[in-house]
């Protein structure tokens, strides 16, 4: 039985019962993560929109599929996700096997049926033992999604600056981290949404981003069909922010000091905006310090630099 150690700072992982986790079932995940054969035309892999050289996302406004299509919603970060219930931006995946299949059958992402993907994979002899020896059948969609999930488990970052903090490291924050952190947790009421040790309470927010458009993304009320979920989005983790721009679920922030700045006007006006979200009236060298918070003392000591493997043939 392999044992995941999570990095200090964050809690215990939960991983399922009917896909506990194992080195050959991790490293099979790995490579079909970083396998662009799991799209119709060999050109997007999962780290194309989830790249860890690109803070486990893609550094751009929105996802891009085959043939250059642009999705209407940026690719969240893969870290920490293990933590999530709920996957995408709107939640209409639970636990990272939910997900993982998604991307693969979306006609603007992977565009792959998973009846083909199934037999595409039985074609390639590596992969075909490797899924005897992990699940003692040929490849299957279920095989898939369990695989991939249990490699994104360990996509995972902690033992930050603000953990070795709160552990007793007076000094693990910098002078204008510290005031930042302040800031963060007093004045500026962060944790409100983004709490815990991953900084974010799972939970779906209308923070006002977009709904000044014509035809706003209904967000979370597409699945709960709720009005009152209408343009709200999940709290995404802060771990490792800095890495992850641009922001918000329609990339439409570039930078951390425009996220700062959005937060401090009170958002976007709209009838379902959360009672959270009002203006801060921050000064600017609060804003300075809670950036300069999020920047350094949310990056973990150990990035989870994880490098493409040696794929089947």
């Amino acid at each position: 039985m392999f044992t995941l150690k999570p990095p200090a700072g964050l809690a215990a992982l939960k991983v399922p019962k009917d896909n506990p986790l194992s080195e050959a079932k991790i490293e099979l995940g790995k490579q079909l993560y970083f396998d662009a054969r799991l799209s119709r035309d060999n050109t997007v892999s999962c780290a194309s929109c989830h790249d860890p050289a690109k803070g486990w996302s893609n550094g751009e406004a929105v996802a891009t599929g085959i043939d250059g299509q642009k999705g209407g919603r940026s690719a969240p970060t893969i870290i920490n996700s293990a933590y999530q219930y709920f996957q995408f931006w709107d939640g209409r995946a639970a636990e990272l096997e939910g997900q993982a299949l998604g991307p693969i059958q979306n006609p603007i992402e992977m565009n792959m049926s998973l009846d083909e993907l199934v037999a595409k994979l039985n074609a390639i002899e590596g992969y075909r033992k490797q899924f005897q020896d992990v699940f003692g059948a040929e490849v299957t969609s279920d095989g898939i999604a369990k695989a991939i999930a249990s490699f994104e488990r360990t996509v995972l970052s902690g033992d930050a600056p603000f953990d070795r903090f709160k552990a007793g490291d007076a000094k693990a924050l910098s002078e204008a981290a510290e005031r930042g952190r302040k800031v963060f947790f007093n004045k500026a009421q962060c944790s409100s949404c983004h709490t815990g040790a991953n900084f974010t309470d799972g939970a779906f927010h209308n923070i006002g981003i977009g709904m000044d458009k014509e035809k706003p993304d209904e967000g979370r009320r597409t699945e709960s069909k709720l009005e009152g979920d209408r343009g709200s989005f999940k709290t995404p983790t802060l771990r490792e922010i800095a890495r992850t721009a641009p922001y918000m679920h329609d990339g439409s922030l570039a930078t951390l000091e425009e996220v700062v700045e959005y937060y401090d006007k009170g958002g976007t006006p709209n009838p379902q905006l959360d009672e959270a979200i009002f203006p801060l009236n921050l000064k600017e060298d609060e804003k300075r310090d809670l950036v300069t918070f999020l920047k350094e003392g949310l990056a973990g000591a150990s990035y989870p630099d994880v490098k493409p493997p040696k794929l089947p043939e």
